[in-house]
């Protein structure tokens, strides 16, 4: 193997926990507005690009690591319960949403276009959103007993969430945004790292110096 070929499969070895870094990046309180993350992102691109049980295993960890960082983060000071009932119930709304959007990545190919990767990554983000805010509408009254039971309710959890946070549109509107940024960031590093992977496109020999017995040399 080249030297070129052995740069481009550690290269391609890196690229998840490269990936993965940058997801917990975001993920740092403050750093960035709510919702504006590339969880989504890196879960869909993790289905596209990454083969084997690797491809969901580090996203997973990585995820489940920083939700247990946040929720200590935001109860210090309150007395540490990182594992309630609300909490679980919580995470499993997203968790399901998190195996979709992994689930609609390995519906792609690599190979697949940029704009079709990228409308898909925003279209998950979309299902995403309307998957978790469902939940906890029907987790009502366990966790936001401001949610009625009627299409009324569902449109709340949708639009305006629960009295003292920030409404759900604003969310949505930075979960679009991060999707579209980190898909075309992700997908597009890892189509410009195939495109220029000599072992991924196949190196073409040297043609022989020496003409085939019976050739006449051109």
């Amino acid at each position: 193997m080249t030297s070129l070929g052995l740069v481009s499969d550690r290269w391609k070895s890196w690229l998840p926990w490269i990936f993965a870094g940058i997801m917990a990046l975001t993920r740092s309180p403050g750093l960035l507005p709510p919702n504006f993350s590339a969880v989504y992102s890196l879960m869909f691109c993790a289905g596209v690009f990454f083969p084997g049980s690797k491809g969901w295993r580090l996203p997973i960890f990585i995820l489940f690591a920083t939700d247990m960082g946040l929720n200590a983060y935001y109860q210090f000071g309150r007395g540490i319960n990182v594992l309630t009932p609300g909490l679980l119930l919580y995470l499993a709304g997203n968790y399901l949403g998190y195996g979709l959007l992994f689930g609609l990545g390995r519906c792609f190919q690599a190979r697949s276009s940029f704009l079709s990767l990228l409308a898909a990554g925003i279209l998950g983000a979309i299902g995403f959103y309307f998957i978790t805010n469902t939940a906890a509408w029907l987790l009502n009254p366990f966790s936001n007993p401001e949610y009625t039971r009627d299409i009324t309710g569902w449109l709340r959890a949708l639009t305006f969430g629960t009295n003292g946070h920030p409404p759900t549109w604003e969310f949505f509107r930075n979960t679009l945004l991060s999707s579209g940024l980190f898909t075309a960031l992700f997908a597009g590093t890892a189509q410009w790292h195939s495109a220029e992977s000599p072992t991924e496109k196949g190196e073409e020999t040297e043609p022989s110096s020496t003409p085939e017995s019976g050739e006449a040399p051109t």
